[in-house]
């Protein structure tokens, strides 16, 4: 690490100081679209004469340095008219951008933010980016557009089976995604356990995965990070779209408070399919919904300020016996400021909350947990000249943690109120990040990340022999909870741990021509928060805990290498990685570990290691009335917690073993065919190999009862998961020429009715006293229709 840190360092230095033989003049401005006002994200703007360009940022600005002269500008994005401009630049100039929506564009499928040849040359890799548009067209389950789904259609990107929760990368846990909606994080991205994700495609401008590569401007995860922004809002005229399903419908509005200066958006979507239950006389209940909102203000031509929130609840009850509550909450307000041409700011204001709720009235009590956050951002971009851009800035997270609370709901529930130690936690980090072309075919994004992790003090803290909170019998050769020796105070104004970690990254381009490339990175990421599950799916029930005394923070080092390559003028692209990842201090329980309302979390939980390597490829298709893409991945996700000392056996006898998200193959192969502007038809087929499990393999008696016995950890799998989707889109004619525009989507999951299986379960059979075993499916096959509208 210290020589990745010695090489940032002169790498800087170089960057400093680059050529002014000749005198040059800065391009710079916002790209919007025309209808709306709507800035627009990863717009290329391409100088012809020089074979060089630019993208806007996630506020629509562009600033590009280059000598003097007439040029000729290509400003392109998907989904839009192409605009050409011819240009004198003999001064610095400040030119706004408008794109005019394209018809007959709003079908394509990306996966890129581009496909312009400049992004052969760029030296980011690993990164995915999904047009709305795309998202919508995806078949999936119950026809409700879903992001979650969707991403699961990329190479290196899987879950624990349908409906479950988050989503995996790169062989990581779900704990390692950081997941951001306009800035914030968000904890938990499932409605009803997995069935839905939160995020309300209408309301959504942008979503972005980084699987490697990762800036340094992002920290805190070490698998991915997940970066979704929602629309700002039309400030030039009111428009309203939505959509009702089979179980769930969404309405989103948006228009000018002050006409072309300030603007506000706010959308809603609710299940209810649990209003037909009681019509079959079931008393259960299984709902969700969400609210999103956003007002932004143009101060004037170098200020603009945002304010943007998002609520979510679900809503799982048994005949109000068991009524469990759960969801985000989410407020941001970003202040964007241009210092000059070439310096733009932003400063983010966040509050981000989780909560879980659960009332078990059978024995009377309410059960509440979660995690809240505040956070301060303050993030730079300097465009120093064409061939050089600094990235700087820094970030300040407190957090607090509450593991649980129980309290009596009646009077004479007999239930005695208590609150488990809450805990306290801050993260500081401070980063630059940098993007330099060296030369026409060698590019470079470097960049350094300090991050400084503070457990704070907290009520109760308990004190054990040696620092062991987890001994090891050597008679039973089992681990084993430590009795505490005392339970001290430290005090809120305590520390009980720091952290401090150099998070150095580094990517760069080698293009042999404008269509094929070579790309290499590396990143180092520490995360200092754990989510605390021994389930393959987290549940709202899953507890966070941060760092401390003895809970060390995940480090993770990845690797990847690439090739890329376009063809026939990007109409079809190639992309290979492979890629190898290696993580200290990841979490592992001892056997028969207690997670729920466990006080004590540090007496049943390990510091291991975790390592995935593997191969991805994606092949697409970008243009035409066919268009899709054949994703493959080949990888393989293990972990190992072994002996502390020569005494100690460690988990599964300090073996490696595979993880609950090892999936050796997968393949996601989906397409989009536009017959013509009426009918368009969307198909997708998945394969998965069987997500590892433990089957008994023996079995013994005890006082008359059988007991069965397992052997090393996630030694069999499931069987291999497989589907196929299909939909249909009917667009009426009449929608020419009027203000009301719909739509119809017809959609079949599991077109062959597969009973994928989402979990085995073994039992004796009482007729004939053999073990059997039964599977458990989720979907069989499963039609839905939606309509869609706008106006």
């Amino acid at each position: 690490m210290r020589k990745a840190t010695l090489v940032f360092l002169c790498l800087c230095m170089l960057a400093m100081f680059p050529s002014f033989a000749q005198e040059k003049f800065t391009l710079s401005g916002t790209v919007t679209e025309a209808s709306s006002n709507e800035t627009l994200i990863g717009v290329t703007i391409i100088i012809s004469e020089l074979n060089t360009g630019t993208t806007t940022n996630e506020y629509g600005f562009y600033s590009i340095t280059v000598p003097s002269g007439n040029y000729t500008l290509q400003i392109s994005s998907v989904g839009y008219q192409d605009v050409v401009q011819s240009i004198t630049l003999d001064k610095n100039i400040k030119l706004n951008l408008q794109l005019e929506e394209s018809v007959e564009s709003l079908e394509e499928v990306v996966i890129t933010e581009n496909v312009e040849k400049v992004n052969i040359r760029q030296p980011q890799m690993s990164v995915n980016t999904l047009a709305v548009e795309t998202i919508k067209s995806i078949p999936v389950v119950l026809g409700e557009a879903d992001v979650i789904k969707s991403i699961l259609l990329l190479p290196g990107v899987t879950n624990a089976g349908e409906a479950s929760s988050g989503f995996n990368v790169r062989g990581g846990a779900v704990d390692q995604n950081l997941i951001l909606l306009d800035e914030a994080t968000i904890f938990n991205s499932s409605h009803l356990f997995g069935f839905f994700s939160v995020f309300n495609p209408d309301a959504i401008k942008d979503v972005k995965l980084f699987k490697g590569g990762i800036p340094a401007r992002y920290g805190g995860r070490v698998s991915s990070v997940l970066e979704i922004f929602q629309k700002e809002g039309n400030s030039k005229e009111f428009k309203v779209n939505g959509g009702i399903g089979a179980v769930a419908s969404r309405l989103l509005v948006e228009g000018p408070i002050v006409k072309e200066k300030a603007a506000f958006l706010a959308g809603g979507r609710a299940s209810y399919a649990h209003l037909f239950l009681p019509l079959f006389d079931i008393d259960n209940r299984a709902s969700f919904y969400d609210l999103n909102t956003k007002f932004n203000y143009k101060l004037n031509d170098n200020n603009n300020i945002y304010l943007s929130g998002y609520f979510g609840r679900d809503l799982f009850s048994i005949n109000d016996n068991f009524v469990n509550t759960y969801g985000n909450a989410v407020v941001n307000f970003r202040w964007n400021h241009i210092f000059s041409d070439k310096l733009f700011s932003n400063l983010s204001l966040i509050y981000s909350d989780y909560f879980y709720g659960l009332e078990l009235d059978f024995v009377g009590f309410e059960w509440d947990s979660g995690i809240l956050n505040f956070n301060v951002k303050y993030d730079l971009k300097h465009y120093i000249n064409d061939k050089l851009q600094v990235n700087y800035g820094i970030n300040n997270i407190y957090y607090r943690f509450n593991p649980g609370k129980i309290k009596p709901n009646s009077a004479d529930s007999g239930i005695v109120e208590e609150q488990l130690t809450q805990k306290y936690a801050n993260e500081f980090a401070a980063y630059v990040d940098v993007a330099h072309d060296i030369t026409d075919k060698l590019s470079l994004q470097y960049g350094l990340r300090l991050s400084h992790f503070i457990r704070l003090g907290q009520d109760e803290l308990n004190i054990y022999e040696d620092d062991n909170p987890v001994v090891f019998d050597p008679f039973l050769l089992i681990y084993q909870e430590a009795e505490p020796i005392e339970t001290i105070n430290p005090g809120r104004s305590g520390q009980l741990a720091t952290y401090t970690n150099l998070e150095p990254r580094l990517s760069l381009a080698y293009s042999f021509n404008d269509n094929n490339s070579i790309k290499a990175s590396y990143t180092r990421i520490a995360q200092y928060l754990h989510l605390l599950s021994n389930t393959s799916s987290p549940t709202p029930l899953d507890v966070w805990t941060p760092s401390g005394p003895f809970v060390k923070p995940q480090l993770l080092d990845q690797y990847a290498f690439g090739y890329f390559k376009n063809f026939k003028d990007g109409v079809y692209s190639l992309e290979t990685e492979v890629f190898y990842k290696d993580i200290q201090n990841r979490i592992d329980y001892i056997d028969g570990a207690n997670l729920i309302a466990n006080d004590a979390i540090e007496q049943v939980i390990l510091n291991g290691e975790a390592r995935a390597y593997g191969l991805e490829v994606l092949f697409r298709k970008n243009e035409g009335k066919f268009q899709g893409w054949l994703a493959y991945t080949l990888s393989k996700s293990e972990q190992r917690t072994p002996g502390r000392t020569d005494r100690e056996l460690g988990i599964n006898n300090g073996e490696w073993y595979n993880t609950p998200f090892d999936k050796t193959h997968d393949i996601a192969l989906y397409g989009n065919y536009e017959l013509n502007d009426k009918w368009s038809f969307n198909g997708n087929f998945v394969f998965q190999t069987g997500q590892p499990t433990n089957y008994p393999i023996g079995q013994f008696d005890f006082q008359g009862l059988v007991i069965p016995y397992y052997g090393l950890r996630n030694v069999e799998r499931l069987p291999d998961y497989h589907r196929i989707d299909l939909s249909a889109t009917l667009t009426p004619r009449k929608n020419k020429n009027r203000k009301w525009q719909s739509e119809w989507v017809f959609s079949v999951y599991n077109v062959y009715n597969r009973r994928n299986a989402a979990s085995i379960n073994f039992r004796r059979n009482n007729d004939t006293g053999a073990n059997e075993a039964i599977r458990t499916s989720i979907f069989g096959i499963v039609p839905a229709v939606t309509y869609n509208f706008k106006f």
